[in-house]
């Protein structure tokens, strides 16, 4: 444990934006609210107060919190791949979603079609 001196650690520019974004993703996915910290600590295993500080994007999560994190949350891998330069991967994310609808719509629609018809 570092003792407490009253300076602070400088922070690198590449640091905060990386903050930023996590911070950005995490809020479109779950919002800003009470039971979105608790989704994101039950997620990770984190303190209440790391994730209050992901989401005002102030600290970004450590390697194991950001690995659980990206198996939980589309959106979050989705801007860290985009951010990674790899827009294709992303787009596959997209069509699995694409394909779970799809398959959802045509088991509904087959539903309604073996339903007998009222009149």
């Amino acid at each position: 444990m570092l003792p407490k001196t009253g300076k602070d650690f400088p922070y690198r520019q590449a640091d905060i934006t990386f903050a930023e974004l996590v911070s950005v993703a995490l809020i479109e996915d779950v919002g800003k609210t009470h039971r979105a910290v608790k989704t994101l600590m039950r997620w990770t295993g984190a303190s209440e107060r790391c994730v209050k500080h992901w989401l005002a994007g102030t600290h970004a999560p450590c390697g194991s919190h950001l690995l659980a994190l990206m198996r939980h949350s589309d959106e979050l891998l989705r801007h860290l791949l985009i951010a990674a330069g790899r827009p294709e991967a992303a787009v596959s994310l997209e069509l699995g979603v694409l394909r779970f609808k799809l398959r959802e719509l045509l088991m509904l629609m087959d539903e309604r079609l073996s339903a007998p018809v009222r009149h």
